[in-house]
């Protein structure tokens, strides 16, 4: 598609007021490199996602559901999307299933007929793709275990954690048999106090997955996206100014992009139904 926009924009969503210092920051050092930008925040990645496709921004901050989307809207439309960036942060992430240490479960099956806790509908990390792990150890939910959702701000795709933080509370209490949360968030909740030190254990783990990622839309220009990427790859960690910046956004390198770690989500989207080949909406109680 020929590029058709006046000014770059890139999309991102507004999960924390961090989001505004970190792209003031970026988009400085884009400027500075010779290369304008401006970034537009949504307040869901939906919005975002369909503003991506129809080229209101060329590029977008997605998190990884909102890429398996993307793909899947470029792809019944005959178009193309693509990962271009990566943090280093984002890459082989895996999701843990947590117990109490006291816990007598010791495999999955020590959990059939209990109750497991999960963040929001719309998290891959906290609920999505742990119902497809489970799903391939022929644990379905409603069959074998009650699924507990605990749903907070619809629409950030699991960016906002506190769903995974509300079902770790709730395992510790002893009012669900487990809850699932991010590797990088079970160390996180043990350095808060809201997992005790001592008093958890893991008992299973996804396998790995990709998470965020920079995605070039239909409406970049080949030469715009690999200029964007060239600076984004670039960014130093040993820069005093982009540091900081860096810190922010949970990154020390950023890497290229690749499309390979979304499979596991991919499939989760479409056995929850939660989208259909075209990218729609099939989740009938998703509210963002």
């Amino acid at each position: 598609m020929t590029a058709s926009y006046t000014t770059l924009k890139m999309g991102a969503v507004a999960y924390a007021p961090k989001v505004i210092t970190i792209w003031e920051g970026f988009k400085a050092h884009f400027i500075e490199q010779g290369l304008y930008f401006d970034y537009v925040l949504y307040s869901n990645y939906e919005s975002l996602t369909e503003a991506l496709m129809d080229g209101t921004v060329q590029l977008a901050w997605n998190s990884p559901l909102a890429f398996v989307r993307a793909e899947l809207m470029a792809r019944a439309a005959g178009q193309q999307v693509r990962s271009i960036a990566m943090r280093d942060t984002d890459m082989d992430v895996q999701s843990l299933l947590v117990v109490r240490a006291d816990s007598p479960a010791q495999t999955l099956a020590d959990l059939r007929g209990q109750t497991l806790g999960f963040g929001a509908i719309d998290s891959p990390q906290a609920t999505l793709i742990p119902l497809d792990h489970l799903r391939q150890q022929g644990m379905l939910a409603g069959r074998d275990f009650q699924a507990r959702r605990f749903d907070v701000l619809g629409g950030k795709h699991g960016d906002h954690i506190g769903g995974e933080r509300l079902a770790a509370k709730a395992m510790v209490a002893g009012d669900i048999a487990a809850s699932w949360m991010v590797a990088k968030n079970y160390l996180a909740f043990a350095a808060e106090g809201t997992l005790p030190a001592g008093a958890t254990r893991v008992l299973d783990t996804s396998q790995p997955f990709d998470h965020c990622n920079m995605t070039a839309g239909p409406s970049i220009s080949a030469a715009d996206a690999a200029r964007f990427t060239e600076i984004l790859l670039a960014m130093s960690w040993d820069d005093p100014l982009i540091r900081p910046l860096l810190e922010l956004e949970g990154l020390k390198v950023w890497h290229p992009g690749r499309a390979s770690g979304y499979v596991p989500l991919a499939r989760a989207v479409r056995d929850e139904r939660f989208y259909d080949d075209a990218g729609r909406i099939l989740a009938a109680d998703y509210r963002y």
